[in-house]
């Protein structure tokens, strides 16, 4: 059968990023060759010149929307103006000018971050409005999930064609492994690697270690994005993830053996937990897409870890 991508320009913003770059390779593989990447030396998407020029220039007929300005906690609470506005401006900008340009398809990937902190698990889609989300990351989790409110009102008004993807957190080689702005495993990778590299008994940890989180391989990730691109046409968000759920308490331990490090883990209480717990229900995506994780999460991890280590050498 024929997909719908087959033939068509397709433009992906934040495409030689960490997921960018596995989402690239992955229409690739699938025989989609006319792609333009979006590079923020070329295009700054905050600017709404350049959205348009994007539009003149790129010419796309579907529209991946990927870029974006994120971190962990410590960032998150750190820039939440900055978080939100620029992620917020980016995605209404380039979906108005999907409108404008007749853009057939956008693919707006949202985030686990937007649900609200006490959601029942595994997380819905349709829990997505019942409450607020946790105060460390709601000024980005709102910014994402204000999008699909504008692509569900444009497409009712104007019949715009845009899905909207919540990825839980990814992981993998090509991870940002940057204090400052890393996500949870890459931060532990390093702290742990660190320490073993200079000899330290002890690794300190932010908070108490009993919240859960789910993660998905960016491989697997990218083959979602694909299969929705491909497949999907609806209205209704729609969940990617492993449906798994680990401790944070559980995951150091698996990243500290994976690394070789055999000192004490110090949990700073004084920091910040983050969501109770986090684990997405993956039905939906499993009955559309025929989606599902291929990737075992030991089995990413230890890449993501050796790739780590080949490249701090």
């Amino acid at each position: 059968m024929k997909s719908f991508l087959s033939g068509k320009r397709i433009c992906i913003t934040g495409g030689s990023g960490f997921l960018g770059q596995r989402v690239v390779a992955q229409l690739t593989a699938r025989g989609h060759g006319d792609i333009f990447v979006v590079r923020r030396p070329d295009y700054d998407l905050v600017l709404a010149e350049d959205c348009e020029r994007l539009y003149r220039e790129a010419k796309p007929q579907v529209l991946i929307h990927l870029a974006g300005i994120v971190g962990g906690i410590g960032a998150n609470r750190e820039n939440p103006g900055r978080f939100f506005y620029e992620n917020m401006i980016m995605g209404m900008q380039l979906i108005e000018g999907a409108r404008v340009h007749g853009v057939e398809k956008f693919v707006q990937v949202g985030t686990v971050c937007s649900y609200p902190k006490f959601t029942p698990v595994p997380f819905k889609e349709d829990d997505l409005w019942n409450g607020y989300p946790e105060e460390t990351n709601a000024p980005y989790g709102i910014a994402k999930k204000t999008l699909l409110v504008q692509l569900q009102a444009y497409r009712e008004q104007y019949g715009l064609n845009g899905i909207y993807l919540i990825p839980v957190n990814l992981y993998g080689p090509g991870d940002n492994f940057d204090p400052g702005s890393s996500h949870v495993i890459p931060a532990l990778i390093k702290k742990c690697a660190d320490a073993v590299q200079k000899g330290e008994s002890k690794v300190e940890v932010w908070g108490t270690g009993e919240p859960t989180r789910e993660f998905l391989y960016v491989d697997d990730a990218a083959e979602g994005i694909v299969l929705a691109a491909e497949n999907y046409n609806g209205r209704e968000p729609v969940n990617l993830g492993s449906g798994k759920e680990i401790s944070i308490k559980e995951l150091v331990q698996v990243i500290a053996k994976e690394i070789g490090f055999s000192g004490d883990i110090v949990w700073n209480s004084a920091k910040p937990d983050g969501q109770p717990r986090r684990v997405l229900d993956v039905s939906r995506a499993e009955q559309l897409l025929g989606f599902h994780a291929r990737t075992a999460f030991v089995d990413g991890l230890r890449l993501t870890v050796e790739w780590y280590k080949t490249q701090s050498k």
